[in-house]
């Protein structure tokens, strides 16, 4: 199988072709940024100390004073500043996952764990390929390219990953759903094992959620993973207030992922 949309680097410590197969997604195992933890260990020990209603709190203050951010994101030093924030970025993924925002956001899962693009507005065809340069044009974006955002994505992900691990129950997995009418738009469909057994490569991030019937909303393909916590970025609990809970959205890292084709109830 082609590795074309892997890249061989990585942060993670792990091969990327290993972390982007369906065999991590059956058996994972805890991932880390290298040095993010280390860079970081007074926010990690700190939330030891408090208990799940207090730990969003607690780093989403740690964000706030160490990448200065403002509540309403920007700070005037002489003039109007704007300094991208992770908050930010998140609500326009939620908004267009194809926006400026979404761009920086792939470039991040690309950066970090070596998961190149498949789809930006348009399907892109290798590093070579306009639509990448297309893509590379969006990431760059200064709007939103600046203020240390991949240090911050770093941090939201090793957050995620410490919530998960100390306060959300079960085997280190979550059954994650998605919709759609072209399935091919955003992904590949590597492999049909049987009638309703799929390997599909997804996105170099993506969006499901844990809510069947809001899948249905958005198509008539439901497919149907075990995302391991490994592979998840964010998701509403994580960021109560900030995130709607209303379509239970779960961003995820891509990859390849057994993927069950569940009829609509």
């Amino acid at each position: 199988m082609s590795n074309a949309h892997l890249l061989h680097t990585n942060l993670i410590g792990a091969p990327t072709n290993f972390f982007a197969s369906p065999a991590f997604n059956v058996s994972p195992v805890p991932i880390h940024i290298n040095g993010v933890r280390e860079m970081n260990h007074q926010l990690f020990e700190t939330l030891k100390r408090f208990g799940r209603e207090d730990a969003t709190g607690v780093f989403m203050e740690h964000m706030r004073v160490m990448f200065d951010l403002e509540p309403d994101e920007e700070k005037k030093v002489g003039k109007r500043v704007f300094r991208a924030s992770y908050l930010r970025l998140l609500r326009g993924w939620l908004f267009d996952s194809n926006r400026p925002e979404g761009a920086v956001m792939k470039g991040w899962a690309e950066s970090r764990f070596g998961l190149l693009p498949l789809y930006h507005g348009e399907p892109i065809q290798g590093i070579n390929s306009p639509s990448y340069w297309s893509y590379m044009m969006d990431r760059m974006s200064p709007r939103f390219h600046n203020n240390s955002i991949f240090a911050q994505f770093d941090l939201l992900y090793e957050f995620a990953q410490y919530y998960l691990e100390r306060f959300v129950d079960g085997e280190g997995k979550v059954t994650l759903y998605r919709g759609a009418n072209d399935l091919k738009r955003e992904s590949q469909i590597v492999e049909k094992r049987e009638k309703r057994l799929w390997i599909v490569r997804n996105n170099s991030l993506a969006s499901y959620t844990s809510s069947l019937e809001r899948a249905s909303e958005f198509g008539d393909t439901i497919l149907k993973i075990e995302a391991p916590h490994s592979k998840i970025l964010c998701f509403p609990e994580l960021l109560p207030e900030r995130i709607p809970r209303s379509e239970n959205e779960y961003i995820i890292l891509g990859g390849d992922y057994i993927s069950e084709v569940v009829d609509i109830l």
